[in-house]
């Protein structure tokens, strides 16, 4: 594709062959795409107040953390006995932060308590409300990813809520399937009795990569139907996603590290340490989601090739402003 046009902030420049823009997917951009897709990225951070829109984001996701446990809980229930949620999400609980672990712990013990004793009807009524409570995050989530991917909301409050209760509903499902996965592994772990160190590394390794896919897809899931405009192809959304469950896990680690060796919370804010502690890894969550959002949008930007799905169409007609705006040559 030679000889690319497009605007910059200095009038029109030729874009070179090398610049990525014939890539059809994330793997064919060349080491100086990534150059200036890295040097974007580190722009729209700020430009975008991508901290700020976290801390958005984990105060909303704060708020719908009960509400989300409960839908998990109830619907787990339809399937297996609720009252097992908490121990079989032990491996994921203990990898946050000690604080916030032990929070989340007693609110699913609260939860798993109260989900209990419904049934029937009232069960339906319930699971409704939780999910409900839980589109607050959501909601922000969308929000947020208007703001990276550059579009104006333009869908009516009706088709909004629906894809809330739609994202809430694949995170609950999600959830139970890792779940399941976790307790699958455990049960082979178990039943094969007096394995070696080497053995069960292999088993937790197994898990947390059942876990990290599952994330990813839900990540990439995200990213696609979350931000008003025409949706982008999986192989545009895959590295972004991949990244963004990497970071969390990175940034998990780290700030689980900081909080027990460094950051003395409970001297500070007393008895709200653990919900300081809660509300930080909630941040650093979403900053990682967020920030994958934001190399996507900006790796689309850099190829000149349609990223979004159906019929390939020109620059300019395809409903997504990173697809349809390439970024300038340097």
């Amino acid at each position: 594709m030679a000889g690319t046009t497009e605007a910059g902030s200095g009038g029109v420049k030729e874009a070179p062959h090398g610049h990525g823009r014939a890539a059809t997917s994330p793997l064919q951009m060349p080491a100086a795409a990534w150059g200036a897709i890295l040097k974007r990225v580190w722009f729209k951070t700020g430009s975008d107040n991508i901290g700020l829109m976290a801390a958005g984001v984990a105060f909303y996701g704060f708020l719908s953390i009960v509400p989300l446990f409960g839908a998990l809980i109830m619907t787990y229930g339809l399937i297996a006995d609720p009252a097992t949620v908490a121990t079989h999400m032990r491996t994921i609980i203990d990898l946050v932060p000690a604080d916030a672990a032990r929070l989340i712990y007693e609110q699913l013990v609260s939860v798993t308590t109260t989900a209990a004793s419904k049934t029937g009807v009232g069960l339906a009524i319930a699971l409704a409300v939780s999910i409900y409570g839980a589109t607050r995050a959501s909601g922000a989530i969308m929000a947020a990813l208007n703001v990276i991917y550059e579009q104006v909301e333009r869908r009516n409050i009706v088709v909004t809520t629906l894809i809330s209760f739609a994202i809430i509903i694949a995170a609950v499902l999600v959830g139970i399937a890792g779940i399941l996965s976790a307790s699958v592994l455990g049960y082979v772990q178990t039943l094969i009795g007096g394995i070696g160190p080497a053995a069960a590394a292999l088993i937790r390794v197994a898990t947390w990569a059942v876990a990290g896919t599952l994330a990813s897809m839900a990540i990439a899931a995200t990213y696609r139907f979350a931000p008003d405009r025409a949706d982008a192809r999986w192989r545009w959304l895959s590295l972004g996603s991949a990244l963004a469950t990497l970071l969390w896990l990175l940034a998990t680690l780290g700030f689980g590290f900081y909080a027990a060796r460094f950051g003395d919370y409970n001297a500070t804010y007393g008895s709200l340490g653990a919900v300081v502690v809660l509300l930080m890894w909630l941040f650093v969550s979403s900053y990682a989601i967020l920030l994958g959002a934001t190399i996507n949008a900006e790796v689309e930007r850099q190829t000149a090739e349609d990223s979004t799905t159906g019929h390939p169409r020109a620059m300019g007609n395809r409903g997504a402003k990173v697809a349809d705006t390439a970024a300038a040559a340097d």
